[in-house]
């Protein structure tokens, strides 16, 4: 079942995480929508993980590691 997430392109915001810009925000959405089609249920702490990554914020072995601890739920 495919589930709605708040997409705020004015605001920069993913389920009220900011991006620094609109073509960021819109590549990270398109992907989210992607995995969403594929049963992944996004969070906002998860959305806030890979905000972190694609702004260069933590590493992709960072991003692994919160991957393997479930850290985005």
């Amino acid at each position: 079942m495919f589930h709605s997430i708040e997409v705020d392109r004015n605001k920069l915001t993913i389920m009220r995480v900011e991006f620094s810009d609109l073509k960021t925000l819109e590549s990270t959405a398109n992907a989210l929508g992607s995995n969403m089609f594929e049963g992944y249920t996004p969070t906002a702490k998860g959305i806030e993980i890979i905000c972190d990554y694609v702004m260069g914020k933590i590493t992709l072995n960072e991003l692994v590691t919160f991957a393997k601890q479930k850290a985005y739920v």
